[in-house]
């Protein structure tokens, strides 16, 4: 769903980020080091739409939680962020670290927010049962 979404908004021409939440924080954490974080939170901020995909799978370091609720925050009523998570928000408290940051960074994402909760098997696990099925016969 997500990428199709990414990539509608492609074929119109809209600039669109799809980045796993793990991949995102180690990038900005490189470029802090590298001294380019101010290119890299510009350049993301120049974005239609940012997806941040499986937010939550990996709990975030002090310094990435605080990096990830930065650029959220630069991005708060400038630009569209999606976010997949498959934890409910009352525990993101464990991957950000705090109830401080995980409030702010909930607040903002909630003001002007449309949730999608999907309950239901996995896609992947129905695809691989497909497979396997037609395998056997």
């Amino acid at each position: 769903m997500c990428r199709a979404a990414a990539g509608a908004m492609r074929q119109k021409g809209l600039p669109v980020a799809f980045v796993t939440a793990a991949a995102l924080v180690h990038e900005m954490m490189e470029a802090r080091d590298e001294k380019r974080l101010l290119q890299l939170q510009r350049k993301l901020a120049k974005v239609n739409l940012l997806i941040i995909d499986d937010l939550g799978f990996v709990p975030q370091s002090k310094t990435g939680a605080e990096l990830l609720f930065e650029l959220i925050s630069q991005r708060y009523e400038r630009g569209s962020t999606l976010i997949t998570s498959n934890l409910p928000f009352e525990e993101w408290t464990e991957t950000f670290g705090t109830g401080r940051l995980t409030g702010a960074l909930l607040d903002r994402l909630t003001h002007h927010l449309n949730i999608l909760e999907m309950n239901g098997e996995s896609y992947r696990l129905n695809q691989s049962r497909a497979r396997l099925a037609a395998a056997d016969k």
